[in-house]
């Protein structure tokens, strides 16, 4: 059996279909992780995007 530390509280989560919140431990810590990406604590790292007004080619 794999068990998981939950991403939310960190509380050992074991990893098996009859947890429906996996790799939460409840339904409380993953609406926790929701909420914080929806405020957008979390980001994705990429590249930065400049203006394209600015970026765009010219013709020389």
């Amino acid at each position: 059996m794999t068990v998981v530390a939950c991403p939310t509280c960190g509380k050992k989560v074991e990893w098996t279909p009859a947890n429906k919140y996996r790799p939460f431990c409840s339904e409380r810590c993953k609406q926790i992780d929701l909420g914080a990406w929806a405020e957008e604590k979390y980001t994705i790292p990429g590249a930065v995007q400049g203006d394209p007004e600015v970026d765009k080619p010219t013709d020389d």
